[in-house]
């Protein structure tokens, strides 16, 4: 329990210092920063503060909203609206959708993808990389292939960059996808698994 709230704490406070108007700056100067650094920093604090919580508090929230799959759909639909040139330039315009990206990508993101993630066997979880890797690629090429630039904040130079990071990075996240499958399996599903077994045999 002491290393969890210690864990909360160190969360609470990298989320205060990305929150900061120096932080925010520095990772929203370019859109390589602010899609592929700040956005995914923001569900992954979502994400392991809901690891770090009781386990009790995490199937009471998991059962509230009927089981893994609304919190999956939850957790793609708020994905994909932050990586639109749209949600940016609304984000770097509005205090209020600034505000609102912090809240949701935690929130919407990190934390249902978090309760969610221990229900899905494997063909649950194939769909959601499989889903996020390819929406990475094709928002990645559609952002080097645009002749004007599609986000109003950035310049077209960065734009491309940002785009080529991003199918660069669908290409590794898919590559070290397929080796997870092949080199070995879950623990936790291998816990599931073995489960029935222990119990068949006492």
């Amino acid at each position: 329990m002491m290393r969890a709230d210690l864990g909360l704490r160190a969360l609470c406070l990298l989320y205060l210092l990305l929150a900061t108007p120096a932080a925010r700056a520095w990772l929203e100067a370019t859109m390589s920063g602010h899609m592929l650094v700040q956005i995914p920093l923001l569900a992954a604090l979502g994400f392991a503060a809901c690891r770090l919580l009781p386990n009790a508090w995490q199937e009471t929230l998991l059962a509230a909203a009927g089981g893994p799959v609304p919190h999956v759909v939850v957790a793609l639909f708020a994905s994909t609206w932050w990586m639109l040139p749209r949600a940016l330039d609304d984000a770097l315009a509005s205090p209020l959708v600034e505000a609102a990206k912090f809240v949701s990508l935690p929130a919407l993101v990190g934390l249902p993808l978090a309760l969610a993630w221990r229900r899905l066997g494997a063909i649950g979880r194939g769909f959601i990389w499989t889903n996020f890797i390819s929406m990475l690629a094709v928002l990645g090429w559609l952002y080097i292939a645009a002749p004007l630039r599609v986000c109003n904040s950035y310049l077209v130079d960065q734009q491309a960059s940002a785009g080529w990071l991003m199918v660069k990075l669908a290409l590794l996240l898919f590559a070290g996808w397929l080796a997870s499958l092949f080199v070995g399996g879950d623990p936790e599903c291998d816990r599931s698994r073995a489960a029935p077994a222990n119990i068949i045999s006492r």
